[in-house]
This record gives structure tokens, sequence and C-alpha cells, in this order.
């Protein structure tokens, strides 16, 4: 099961909580021109910092590698994509006549 105690539980504090967090540090290692390699680093502290809240919240399981690396892969879905929308607003006005957007995550050469 990817949720240890219930989807309620899941859905707020991995995807809500954590998943706002994630999407904020995509943007933030965006913003600043960071490459996208720094995304898992923070994104393993996160998700430790996500799972010690399911355990003091919740009384999930705090050393548990299943739920550690669903939080995990879920926050670096997020922060990715965090980061990939930021990062495409970024390139299509400040470089406004070399790219163009083609969709909120990707742009393309004029």
């Amino acid at each position: 099961m990817i949720w240890e105690t219930t989807f309620g539980t899941f859905l707020l504090m991995t995807v809500i909580l954590g998943g706002g967090a994630a999407w904020m540090a995509g943007r933030g290692i965006a913003l600043s021109w960071k490459p996208a390699k720094q995304i898992i680093i923070y994104m393993i502290l996160l998700a430790a910092a996500v799972r010690f809240l399911h355990f003091a919240l919740f009384e999930g399981t705090l050393l548990s590698l299943h739920y550690y690396l669903v939080d995990l892969i879920t926050l670096l879905i997020i922060c990715a994509l965090g980061f990939q929308f930021t990062r495409t607003n970024q390139m299509v006005r400040q470089y406004h006549w070399l790219y163009q957007k083609v969709s909120p995550l990707s742009w393309k050469d004029r």
C-alpha cells in the first residue's frame, strides 16, 4: 500500500504540505539559476521531515524505507514540476527573442 495510515493523511502531509514545500523548493532552485540536480539533495531532506511529521502527528512508522521512498518519489516529482514550470517562465520571459513557450513545462527556439 502507498499510504501508511489513511489516504487522507498521505494526501494532507505528503502531497499538500510536503508537496507545497517541494514546489517552492523547485521554484527557489530555478529562480537562483542552480542546477536541477540540487533537487535531489533538498528532497532527501524534505522527505525525512515529512516522514517525521507522519510519525509525530499520526503515529506512523518513522524508520520505514518503503514509506520514505514513497514520500521521496512523490516530493521529487512535485519539486521537478515546480522547477521546470519556473525555468520555462524564466527562459521565455528573460530571453523572449530566443524562445517561445510551447507548454507550461517547455519552450522551443524561435
